[in-house]
């Protein structure tokens, strides 16, 4: 699908791109070999393909969901500077 130059100044204004008159030849010929290229990709028999989550279709390592840590609350909080009910109190900072 080749573009025209008219093309190119209604696509810039749609984005609200400036481009100078000296650049439109260049975005034409750019944005016709892009469109060409996703004519080509369109032309692939995809039909017995199965949608893939990645292309290299890797398996998603995931570690067990363990606690790995002892709970220490009681000694983080007997160092805070002010607790209350169990919670951290902070100085307010917004009115």
């Amino acid at each position: 699908m080749a573009l025209t130059p008219q093309d190119i100044r209604k696509i810039a204004n749609l984005a609200r791109l400036h481009v100078d008159e000296n650049e439109v030849e260049q975005y034409q010929h750019d944005l016709s070999r892009i469109l060409e290229f996703v004519e080509q990709m369109n032309q692939v028999d995809v039909g017995n393909i199965e949608p893939m989550a990645h292309p290299q279709d890797l398996a998603q390592r995931l570690r067990n969901d363990q606690v790995t840590e002892t709970d220490q609350r009681e000694k983080f909080q007997s160092i805070a500077p002010a607790t209350q009910d169990g919670l951290y109190l902070v100085p307010k900072v917004i009115e």
